[in-house]
């Protein structure tokens, strides 16, 4: 089983909207650090935002203004905002999850990923 299940994408116009969602309810373990990637056509995997169990968030400069992360600790469930979206936008948006344990160390768990496309 997949630990993590995004959904929400789709194909929007420049300027609309969408919203993503991350069940991570499989995951049995605490998830300090959970966050969104991006990975774009002939493009390396990128970080979008993380956010840590204590709502710290960090965006990439790219989204700044026009993304929001939050997060459902009671749900388990994470969220990306995509407002003011451009064509560059579009790409594979994947969730990630990161557990510390004291014997495996970091332990990253990601989704299978969600299609965003955006046309102008």
């Amino acid at each position: 089983q997949v630990p993590l299940v995004e959904s929400g994408g789709g194909s929007v116009q420049a300027g609309g909207s969408l919203r993503l969602s991350c069940d991570a309810s499989r995951i049995s373990f605490s998830l300090p650090l959970m966050g969104w990637y991006r990975q774009a056509p002939g493009k390396q995997r990128e970080s979008v935002a993380t956010i840590s169990r204590a709502d710290g968030t960090n965006y990439a400069d790219s989204v700044k203004g026009r993304f929001t992360i939050s997060r459902d600790n009671v749900k388990n469930t994470l969220y990306l905002q995509m407002n003011s979206l451009k064509p560059e936008d579009t790409a594979v948006y994947y969730c990630n999850a990161v557990s510390f344990t004291t014997v495996a160390g970091r332990i990253d768990y990601w989704g299978r990923g969600t299609q965003v496309t955006v046309s102008s």
